[in-house]
């Protein structure tokens, strides 16, 4: 099983979900976490979406179908673990866009609001659309705002839920030196406070019920000092954001290149 958990920061206890894996065939995910200590939360066991991870590009493992109607209507963050392998095959575009969802399909094949995001934006609703059968609404540059300020992705419904999601790549440079703490603090402040603001100044019509930060980080070492870090946060920048905290492996310097 991969540990999709909620820690506890200091005095705060808050809850925390161990999922169990799931991947393409059949193959169990391995953990990744960091060990924890059991007393410091509790313990629940959401049941995991059958016939998940839906066919597409690269291998998905761990927390995947396991964002349940509780998580999208409750008032605990979240954070859940997993892994996208693309082992020697790494995505070419446009040859390869047929492999990816319909949604993913227009993602990857539109102008984003500037930056050099578009494939890790592409990806990050990859697994949404897999793994919990999420259904693209609006692109960034469509999503309407009363309050002109920090901007979410993307817009998807996931069991007719309106859900936004804030992507971000957790790396360094030059690649493969270790990530630190600050850097990791810094991000992950800086991402939850940006989802705060966007949620707050959206517009009624496209107004979300929950955030999903979705992480993709270039191994093992970043995704575990980006779980300390979101742990480590202030309980109200926390507030009820899900984080999709996932590695990525194999051919994947384009995820974090965009080339």
């Amino acid at each position: 099983a991969t540990i999709a958990a909620v820690t506890s920061a200091g005095p705060i206890s808050v809850a925390l979900a161990l999922i169990a894996g799931c991947g393409g065939a059949g193959t169990p995910a391995t953990p990744d976490a960091a060990p924890f200590d059991p007393s410091d939360a509790a313990v629940a066991l959401p049941d995991a979406t059958p016939g998940v991870p839906l066919p597409g590009f690269g291998d998905i493992t761990g927390a995947c179908g396991a964002i349940d109607a509780a998580a999208l209507t409750g008032a605990a963050p979240m954070l859940y673990r997993g892994d996208l392998d693309f082992a020697r095959d790494r995505y070419d575009d446009p040859a390869e866009r047929p492999q990816l969802t319909p949604g993913g399909q227009v993602i990857v094949a539109s102008d984003n609001a500037g930056g050099s995001s578009i494939f890790s934006e592409t990806f990050a609703f990859e697994l949404l659309a897999r793994c919990e059968l999420a259904a693209l609404v609006k692109l960034e540059t469509e999503i309407v705002y009363d309050v002109a300020g920090d901007k979410t992705d993307i817009l998807v419904e996931l069991d007719g839920t309106k859900v936004g999601v804030s992507v971000t790549r957790a790396v360094t440079f030059p690649f493969g030196s270790p990530y630190t703490p600050l850097a990791a603090q810094e991000l992950v402040d800086r991402k939850l406070a940006g989802i705060l603001e966007s949620s707050a100044n959206v517009s009624a019509d496209d107004a979300w019920q929950k955030q999903i930060l979705a992480v993709l980080a270039y191994d093992t070492q970043h995704a575990d000092v980006f779980a300390d870090a979101w742990a480590a946060a202030e309980p109200a920048l926390r507030a009820d954001t899900l984080v999709l905290l996932f590695v990525t492996d194999g051919d994947d310097l384009f995820i974090y290149t965009d080339s």
